[in-house]
């Protein structure tokens, strides 16, 4: 954990921002995998993280706004506990460790919440995920789903996407940890990556990585030499010369802070021509678009920034024609790279998504497109300094997309359909960093991973 005083100025600060209620943070459950004591690796809530620090099934944070106090609740860990688990901390040190000004029982939060409620009080909560938090409310407040789903506070939303938005030092410090490992795991893949070698042995490996660095995966690993599937799980494929491999892979350090990159290699360590055409545009799209992220941009902007370069080095390779910038505006750039740049990262992999990906990615003066490929853009507000963005533009060949869009004569006018065809078992290219928004500017956070076509193969020569 943090230093206590910094979880008590975050909710210090949070008191402030929603002026009376009560504030309600759920902690997680352990989640039975197949039977109840044979559970999936746990993973505390996010928010829960933020403000009450406590890496450990069973517990709730309330603050208190009228009076100004926070209380940790939970049951103290039993003798059969003990037994499994070894010692474990009292519910009052736990609470003390994170600046809580008391600590209580379950059942005491389930008397106050109900008193609460009878005495017209306002509780604010995040929008709940799990079934199990919709059960647990659902008792400990004694409404029913509905109930549960009025009580979601949109000012306790902002106001926690306004706090978690701008990581500090702390923070800063934690997900480069997680990028260096990242950096460990690509490096690795790209080491492994010849013919023979299946997919399920890159995974594995990497995700060891992970796992001996103190923390799993942030998110399930992504690796395949079927790029072309934006986030394709299987891992199956025997790896085969001539093709690339897209890997999607990052880290989360002990206190759960995430990292999140791709590379893209060739299987045996070569690219070819065709191949390195295609992945000099997307790296040129990822450069470009980090120097312009910048204080006071709209990530949009940025986006739409990574389409023109995208859809002007298509052009020059006879894929794309006409004018460029008509071009994007259409969307048809969005046939080669149909996702968004990239979205928020810190305690979340897309951080804070549960809150709701508009309240998070956009603002009341910036509304989601409804475009195809734009609408995919998880982040398009402003951007601000203290942001963790990623930045991960990306070119593909999807023939399922291509099919289409020919047989409707989509955006004909802005693509060569015969020649994009010569791409049809391409497969794809995506190139993703980490970025800190600073003062000035903004720069790509970690120790620096291969990236160039010269980088990328000096670390898979044998």
């Amino acid at each position: 954990m943090f230093a206590k005083e910094v979880y008590w100025q975050r909710r210090k600060i949070l008191r402030e921002r929603l002026g009376e209620g009560l504030i309600l943070f759920s902690g997680n459950e352990e989640s039975a995998m197949n039977y109840s004591a044979n559970t999936y690796h746990f993973r505390q809530d996010s928010s829960f993280l933020y403000f009450f620090g406590i890496d450990k099934p069973g517990f709730y944070g309330l603050c208190d706004v009228d009076k100004d106090r926070d209380t940790l609740y939970g049951d103290d860990f039993t003798i059969d506990d003990i037994i499994w688990m070894g010692e474990q901390p009292a519910v009052s040190d736990l609470a003390a460790s994170v600046g809580a000004e008391a600590s209580a029982t379950i059942k005491d939060l389930e008397t106050v919440l109900k008193q609460a409620l009878q005495a017209g009080r306002k509780i604010h909560i995040l929008p709940p995920y799990r079934g199990d938090h919709f059960l647990t409310l659902s008792r400990l407040v004694g409404l029913d789903q509905e109930g549960i789903k009025k009580l979601v506070s949109q000012e306790l939303i902002d106001a926690v996407v306004g706090l978690r938005s701008i990581k500090d030092q702390y923070e800063i410090d934690e997900i480069e940890k997680a990028v260096d490992v990242a950096g460990l795991m690509h490096t690795t893949a790209m080491k492994m990556a010849f013919p023979g070698n299946f997919e399920r042995e890159l995974a594995g490996a990497i995700e060891g990585i992970a796992l001996a660095h103190g923390g799993p995966v942030s998110f399930p690993v992504i690796l395949s030499m079927d790029g072309q599937t934006l986030h394709n799980h299987y891992h199956g494929n025997e790896l085969s010369a001539g093709r690339m491999v897209v890997c999607d892979a990052g880290a989360q350090t002990a206190l759960c802070y995430a990292s999140d990159i791709t590379r893209t290699f060739p299987v045996g360590g070569l690219f070819s021509s065709q191949q390195k055409d295609i992945y000099n545009i997307v790296l040129k799209a990822n450069t470009e678009t980090i120097k312009a992220s910048i204080p006071g941009r709209t990530y949009r902007e940025v986006h739409l920034m990574a389409a023109r370069i995208i859809a002007g080095g298509l052009k020059d390779l006879g894929l794309m024609k006409g004018n460029t910038e008509e071009a994007v505006a259409a969307g048809a750039h969005a046939l080669f790279f149909p996702h968004g740049l990239g979205h928020m990262l810190g305690l979340d992999v897309h951080d804070m998504e549960g809150l709701g990906e508009n309240h998070v990615g956009y603002s009341k003066s910036l509304k989601r497109s409804d475009q195809f490929g734009l609408a995919y853009l998880r982040l398009g507000r402003e951007l601000e300094p203290g942001f963790v963005i990623t930045n991960e533009p990306g070119c593909y060949f999807i023939p399922a997309l291509i099919d289409q869009w020919r047989g409707e004569k989509k955006h004909a006018e802005f693509i060569n359909y015969d020649q994009v065809e010569k791409f049809r078992g391409f497969g794809g290219v995506r190139i993703e960093d980490d970025v800190l928004i600073t003062e000035t500017g903004s720069r790509v956070l970690g120790t620096p991973i291969p990236k160039t076509v010269e980088e990328v193969e000096e670390t898979m020569k044998v």
